[in-house]
């Protein structure tokens, strides 16, 4: 199922969008840190000014991560506001170097009269992930000698760590206590 949306369907200067993507229809690639764990749901209005577009609404769904510390699955519910407004690609000169503006993060480009829903969640998606994900607060992680989830059980390793750049001054700390 093509998740495009034809502009050329559009009535008027207000439409609806409403769509449900199945877990296949939003392929993951190999570098997301998520995967869609429900059905995507996108409830959106789409206002229309010449050739601009305006998509405002949300995208709803669970995202399945992977925490940075145990390394272990966890679901997030997730509703993402959307508000983008989308140019005729035509319209991307792309002027070399230049200051982003706060408009200019929301703008997203078009082509043949089509907007492709896919990369819009995809993208929207990447910028909601936090830099470490977590599976909770507390998270314990895994122990860095035997590599068991703390999270599960514990584990009586020493995980104290010494500074081998320091161990000819702890040699002479401890003939210091002989002598």
């Amino acid at each position: 199922m093509a998740m495009l949306l034809d502009l050329r369907e559009m009535r008027g200067s207000e439409d609806r969008v409403e769509r449900t993507f199945d877990l296949g229809d939003l392929a993951t690639e190999s570098g997301d840190d998520y995967a869609a764990a429900a059905p995507v749901r996108l409830s959106l209005r789409l206002l229309k000014d010449s050739v601009k577009y305006r998509l405002v609404g949300n995208v709803t769904t669970t995202l399945r991560q992977q925490c940075c510390r145990c390394l272990e699955a966890f679901d997030v519910a997730t509703v993402l506001p959307i508000d983008l407004m989308y140019l005729p690609h035509s319209e991307n000169s792309g002027e070399g170097e230049s200051e982003l503006s706060d408009e200019d993060l929301s703008t997203a480009f078009y082509r043949e009269e089509q907007i492709d829903l896919e990369q819009m969640v995809r993208e929207q998606f990447q910028l909601s992930l936090p830099m470490k994900p977590l599976c909770r607060d507390d998270c314990e992680g895994l122990c860095p000698a035997c590599g068991i989830n703390r999270n599960r059980e514990g584990c009586s390793c020493d995980t104290s760590w010494r500074d081998p750049r320091l161990a000819a001054l702890e040699t002479l700390l401890s003939d210091g206590r002989k002598g």
